[in-house]
C-alpha cells in the first residue's frame, strides 16, 4: 500500500536534513564552482521556501556542515574528492564553513558539523540526534547527488528511516546525470517528490 506524502512526513516524527549548504561548497566563492552554481540555480532557492514552512509545521531542521583544520589533521586523504576546492578555507568561523545566511539557523535549528567522510550520517551525530527527536523520516535537501545526498540516503535507508527527497531542492553536476541518479537509483530508496508537493503537504495536511 502505497503512503500518502502527508502520512509520510508527518511533522511531529520528520527532520529536513540540509547538507553542505555552506560557503565553500554552494557560495559565491566556493571550491567547485560548477555545482556550486548549479546549485543556485534551482535548489537554494527551494530550500530557502521549504525551510520557513517546514519550521512552521513544526518539522525539525537540522543542518549539516563540512569543516577542516589548516593542516588537515583528522580530516580524509584518502579519495580524489578530498583534494577538490582545497584551497578555499572550511576551518571553524570562516565563512566557508558556515551555513548560507538565507537558510538560517533559525533559533529552533540544529546544527552538526563533522571533520571528515562525505556525508553526514557517518561523521557526525545525525542518527543519534534524530532518533533523540523521534524522528522516522529524513527529508533529504542540498548537495550533492553525486556523493553526499546519495550517501546520505543509503546510510538512512540502512538505519530504517524512511527518506523523502525533493528533488528540486537537490543539486549535482551535470544535471542530466543527477536527474538519472535520483530516477533510476534513488527513486529505489526514497520517495522523490518537490518542494511545492512537501510546502502543500505541511501546509494543507
Amino acid at each position: 500500500m502505497r503512503i500518502s506524502l502527508a502520512d509520510l512526513a508527518v511533522p511531529a516524527h520528520t527532520a529536513i536534513v540540509t547538507q553542505e549548504c555552506q560557503g565553500a561548497v554552494v557560495g559565491p566563492n566556493a571550491g567547485l564552482a560548477v555545482l556550486a552554481e548549479e546549485a543556485r540555480r534551482e535548489a537554494v532557492p527551494n530550500i530557502e521556501r521549504l525551510l520557513p514552512a517546514a519550521r512552521d509545521a513544526g518539522v525539525k531542521v537540522v543542518h549539516c556542515l563540512v569543516q577542516r583544520r589548516p593542516d588537515g589533521l583528522g580530516a580524509n586523504h584518502n579519495a580524489k574528492i578530498f583534494t577538490i576546492g582545497g584551497d578555499v578555507a572550511i576551518t571553524p568561523g570562516t565563512e566557508g564553513a558556515e551555513l548560507l545566511p538565507e537558510l538560517g539557523p533559525a533559533p529552533s535549528d540544529l546544527v552538526l558539523r563533522r571533520w571528515h567522510g562525505i556525508g553526514p550520517m557517518g561523521g557526525t551525530d545525525l542518527d543519534a540526534v534524530l532518533r533523540n527527536l523521534r524522528v522516522t523520516t529524513i527529508v533529504a535537501v542540498g548537495v550533492s547527488v553525486n556523493l553526499a545526498i546519495t550517501n546520505l540516503v543509503m546510510d538512512a535507508v540502512n538505519k530504517a528511516y524512511r527518506v523523502v527527497l525533493p528533488r528540486d531542492a537537490v543539486a549535482g553536476i551535470p544535471t542530466d546525470y543527477a536527474n538519472t541518479i535520483i530516477d533510476n537509483m534513488l527513486s529505489l530508496l526514497a520517495t522523490i517528490t518537490t518542494t511545492d508537493d512537501l510546502i502543500e503537504a505541511w501546509t494543507h495536511p
